[in-house]
């Protein structure tokens, strides 16, 4: 089947923080093709606003038919989600992008801020020794969803959960120990983890955030440096959408 473009239809939406929404979306046969790290592109029943909205999927429910999404409302498309009701049904094309490479190694699973999301079904598929770090803001959400899978180590930036400071100061704060790491959350906290990954000398896939317009890598509007050029372009570059969103973190420099 690979990527369509269906029209969907409201299961169940909620806050679950400020500004944060948890929607499931019955999508039928694509929720049984996406895989962990993998998003959708939610467009706005709004005609005047053309592009979509590139969402990481949060929950994969093949069985049901569904796939859960959770946003930090961003702008006004995400706006008009977050209005959305049971039954609403909205233009939805997917899954997009690269997912993370499952391996069995003893892992260490990061999510920060609104990149915490994706981390969720990554952890429920991972059938190893694993330990879950999230980083917030403040305010805390998810979390007793990642506690239910195993060890969870929390930091935040203004210390209202678990330690303050960053997830890298949360796992060497806990001593925090894995074979590979598996991560998600914004550029500075990327980058850190990538030095951070050579110089233990251990295995890092990272998924990287950026504003996507086409989400199937036409329009090169999210495009990385890579140290490999690439066959597309032939230049230096990664798209994103279509080569990520999660690469290998010796692939990229950011």
């Amino acid at each position: 089947m690979g990527i369509s473009k269906i029209t969907a239809e409201v299961a169940v939406q909620k806050p679950i923080a400020a500004g944060i929404y948890d929607m499931t979306l019955k999508v039928g046969e694509m929720a049984k093709e996406a895989r962990p790290g993998q998003f959708v592109s939610v467009y706005s029943n709004d005609g005047s606003k053309l592009l979509p909205r590139p969402i990481s999927i949060c929950g994969i429910d093949a069985e049901k038919g569904e796939l859960r999404i959770v946003y930090r409302i961003a702008g006004e498309g995400t706006k008009e989600f977050s209005g959305y009701v049971s039954g609403t049904k909205v233009e939805v094309m997917g899954p997009l992008g690269n997912g993370y490479t499952i391996k069995d190694k003893k892992a260490i699973v990061i999510g920060g801020g609104i990149g915490i999301p994706p981390m969720l079904e990554l952890s429920k598929q991972l059938n190893c020794e694993k330990a879950m770090v999230l980083g917030y803001r403040d305010e805390t959400f998810l979390k007793e969803e990642f506690e239910a899978l195993g060890d969870v180590y929390v930091s935040s930036d203004l210390g209202t959960a678990g330690i303050k400071g960053t997830v890298l100061d949360a796992i060497k704060e806990y001593g925090v120990e894995g074979d590979i790491i598996y991560a998600c959350g914004p550029m500075p906290m990327l980058r850190a983890i990538k030095a951070y990954a050579e110089e233990k000398g251990i295995e890092a896939q990272i998924s990287l955030e950026e504003r996507m317009a086409c989400g199937v890598g036409a329009c090169l509007g999210c495009v990385c440096k890579s140290k490999e050029k690439d066959e597309h372009t032939h230049v230096h570059n990664k798209r994103i959408c279509k080569d990520g969103p999660v690469f290998d973190a010796r692939e990229v420099e950011i």
